[in-house]
């Protein structure tokens, strides 16, 4: 089984821009495809990741390639933690549909 942290923090991620808040905040500002581009692709790492687990302790070219996910898996939660948070942040904020683009 792939390890369960960054598989458990990419499935979070899938689940996540599939939530209406990312709905929203991908037709407000234009990333609606980009959006289901990054699920895509997660979903896609994630079916190699299983495979790459189990190989990993025979080539280092494969954990090598685990802990460059693991790393961008840790940079796009990141990411999409700041668009949801600046996102409750302007519907607190007097109800505004659009985020500050200067933090981005």
């Amino acid at each position: 089984m792939a390890e369960a942290f960054p598989f458990g923090v990419a499935q979070d991620i899938i689940g996540r821009l599939s939530s209406t808040t990312f709905e929203e905040i991908g037709s407000i500002w234009g990333f609606s495809d980009d959006f289901r581009k990054l699920k895509d692709t997660i979903s896609t790492i994630l079916a190699l990741l299983l495979d790459a687990e189990e190989q990993q302790n025979m080539n280092r070219q494969v954990k090598d390639w685990i802990m460059k996910f693991k790393d961008a898996v840790y940079d796009a939660d990141d990411l999409l933690t700041d668009f949801s948070t600046e996102h409750s942040r302007g519907e607190v904020m007097g109800g505004q549909k659009k985020m500050a683009k200067k933090n981005f």
